[in-house]
């Protein structure tokens, strides 16, 4: 039970006394710092009240060792995604940290992609990941970068590095995002969703490629959804020939029109 570490970590991540958390739960501070110390036994009441004042859910406060989680996780916690309180599934999220207990940016390449469909939860699995950081993104957030193949996302290229933040409450995901959703039976897509959560428990998955069908998928097969945030590619983009014809057939028909206008003042 990691109750009294907690209660000592949280107070300590606020900038709090034990004189002021005592005086705001109503208690001496002799009776906070015997269940800081472990001493003392809380009560229900007592846990409620902790839960309340730290506005983290009592199941979390005694089975979560709070201080061993990384920063990212701590500020979704505290931004009240807390899947004991929200009475949603818990979903384990793996990960590594560096020396100052900073998410890492995992690297799931083709090869990986596989065992990560089975491994994306054992953290000895993600341990052995490569890892990299990008300055420009918040350390503040979780991300992970994951191998595409296919055409089916064109013209984002085969073989691309695609990034994602962790998105941990699904029914927020807006209609037209692109994601890297795993599931079991297709393991890692990546695809632009339709979010049907709501109304009938699924997602709807779209592919930039016209030549791809839309397909559903029961959200109770996902187990992770990642946000896209932008990928890497060492291949050059092909021109839109297409957009070329186009321009170049517009600016012969203001030739023509030109020539006429000429006439025509003539």
């Amino acid at each position: 039970m990691y109750f009294s570490n907690n209660i000592r970590f949280l107070r300590k991540r606020k900038g709090r006394t034990q004189d002021d958390v005592a005086q705001a739960l109503q208690m001496k501070r002799s009776t906070l710092s015997g269940y800081e110390n472990n001493v003392a036994k809380p009560g229900v009441e007592v846990l409620i009240a902790f839960s309340e004042y730290f506005r983290i859910a009592v199941d979390t406060l005694i089975k979560t060792d709070l201080a061993a989680l990384p920063e990212s996780q701590m500020i979704q916690l505290e931004r009240g995604y807390d899947v004991y309180i929200k009475g949603s599934n818990l979903r384990i999220l793996a990960t590594t940290v560096d020396s100052e207990n900073t998410d890492n940016i995992e690297l799931v390449n083709e090869k990986a992609r596989a065992g990560y469909k089975s491994g994306f939860t054992d953290p000895e699995y993600i341990r052995i990941l490569p890892t990299f950081r990008l300055p420009f993104l918040s350390r503040e957030r979780k991300y992970r970068t994951f191998q595409i193949s296919g055409d089916s996302m064109l013209p984002i290229p085969d073989k691309s590095w695609v990034t994602g933040e962790y998105v941990e409450n699904w029914q927020y995901l807006k209609d037209g995002q692109p994601c890297i959703i795993l599931t079991l039976d297709d393991g890692i897509v990546f695809k632009i969703v339709e979010n049907r959560i709501e109304k009938s428990a699924r997602l709807i998955l779209h592919s930039l490629n016209p030549a791809f069908e839309p397909y559903e998928i029961d959200i109770k097969d996902v187990k992770e959804i990642w946000k896209f945030v932008h990928y890497i590619s060492s291949e050059m983009p092909e021109a839109n020939t297409e957009n070329g014809q186009l321009i170049h057939e517009v600016r012969e028909l203001r030739n023509e029109i030109k020539a006429m206008q000429l006439k025509l003042n003539l």
